[in-house]
């Protein structure tokens, strides 16, 4: 039996006017979706437990089957997995984002969705001027880092609060700061970031071109070394991964799931999707399941860009859902699940703790007849799973 979870990552969204009170995926062109909602079935899911954060990070923990109530310690560690770190007990990792700031705002949570080469440079740059024995700074894709204290558990992350700079675009940097006993060496941090960061060539070429400059880093995601069992002891499965993001990937490699990475994925809104689900189909002949991130929706979705994701929306079912299926109809012994981790609403720009929805095709399921693949139709389903981390056993056991 071979299994596939394919998430458009962000892809839901709330009625807009502009649509007609339409959502984004009412009005995209989805037939690959539709053809699974109206022959097999669609449940509503919830993705975020009560009183955590909306995060990518806690949905995808849920979507594999774990409860994150239980196993969540904060996204720099599930990062810094897929850099090949090896963290101790008592060290600390964070998120570090490369932003644009501008007077006491966030002008940009990606810095223009700056290059990894670039942002590559810079890190190191940051890395030379504020790293010490125990801080260390790491490069990963484009505007997305590490940052890694060691031996810093107790004494920087105990009640250390931190915002994703993707939810305060626009809003104050001073009022939006790390809080905690444990703060102020983030705070400085941060700031001197800034001084560093705004004089660099690669910011003065940046300005020049008029793209948006990498001139401030952002910390936030703290986290310990997760322990989860791994997903072949759990379901007796093997699998691998497949996402542009370091979230996914290092959650894979935590676990012990295959990290493909596929020339190409890029994490927003140029990736290669034809590419994502070939390598899918090409893992599946040997491996028994395959989980498939798609991160442009939910870009589009932070950048308040209706058309862009409407695109994504569309591009994710003709080159992914559609590869897949139309390979996988002729085989009997196969499932699929295609479903948003969480929705990013193009009139908040941020994540939103909503029940999302979820579609499942392949040996085992009777379609019950859904019109199309949508939030709206998603809620005439009897199907619902209050704690998120049962769907995959549900997916894979039923």
């Amino acid at each position: 039996m071979k299994y596939i979870v394919l998430v458009g990552d962000g892809m839901a969204d709330y009625p807009i006017k502009e649509l007609g009170g339409r959502t984004p995926l009412e009005v995209a062109r989805t037939p690959n979706m539709d053809f699974i909602a109206q022959h097999g079935r669609l449940g509503r899911i919830k993705t975020i437990p009560d009183k955590m954060a909306p995060a990518s990070d806690v949905a995808n923990i849920a979507i594999l089957g774990y409860d994150p109530q239980k196993f969540y310690t904060g996204r720099g560690p599930l990062e810094a997995a897929n850099l090949g770190l090896d963290l101790e007990d008592e060290d600390v990792a964070f998120r570090c984002n490369l932003i644009t700031a501008s007077g006491d705002s966030i002008v940009d949570y990606s810095a223009g969705h700056i290059s990894s080469k670039e942002a590559g440079e810079l890190i190191k740059f940051i890395d030379q001027n504020l790293g010490t024995n125990h801080i260390k700074f790491y490069p990963g894709v484009s505007y997305r880092h590490l940052m890694l204290i060691k031996r810093g558990a107790e004494e920087h992350l105990q009640d250390l609060v931190c915002q994703p700079p993707h939810d305060i675009t626009g809003f104050s940097i001073s009022k939006n700061l790390p809080k905690g006993e444990s703060a102020e060496i983030i705070i400085r941090l941060m700031q001197e970031s800034r001084k560093i960061l705004e004089s660099h060539e690669i910011n003065q070429v940046r300005i020049d071109l008029k793209e948006n400059p990498a001139n401030m880093i952002w910390l936030w995601g703290p986290g310990k070394k997760p322990s989860l069992p791994k997903f072949s002891q759990k379901y007796g499965l093997s699998g691998s991964v497949i996402s542009a993001v370091d979230l996914i990937k290092g959650l894979g490699r935590i676990l012990d799931l295959q990290v493909i990475n596929v020339k190409g994925a890029t994490g927003y809104y140029d990736t290669d999707y034809a590419a994502k689900a070939k390598a899918a189909l090409k893992s599946l002949e040997e491996k028994d399941f395959v989980f498939l991130h798609v991160e442009a929706p939910d870009e589009a979705g932070h950048n308040g860009d209706l058309r862009e994701k409407i695109t994504a929306i569309e591009r994710f079912d003709q080159l992914v859902v559609g590869t897949i299926l139309n390979a996988l109809k002729r085989k009997k012994n196969s499932r699929i699940l295609v479903l948003p981790d969480h929705a990013t609403p193009v009139s908040l720009k941020t994540h939103v703790p909503d029940p999302v929805f979820f579609g499942i095709y392949g040996k085992g399921i009777i379609g019950r007849g859904f019109l199309n693949y949508s939030e709206k139709e998603a809620e005439k389903s009897d199907l619902y799973f209050e704690k998120g981390h049962e769907l995959m056993d549900y997916f894979i056991k039923l």
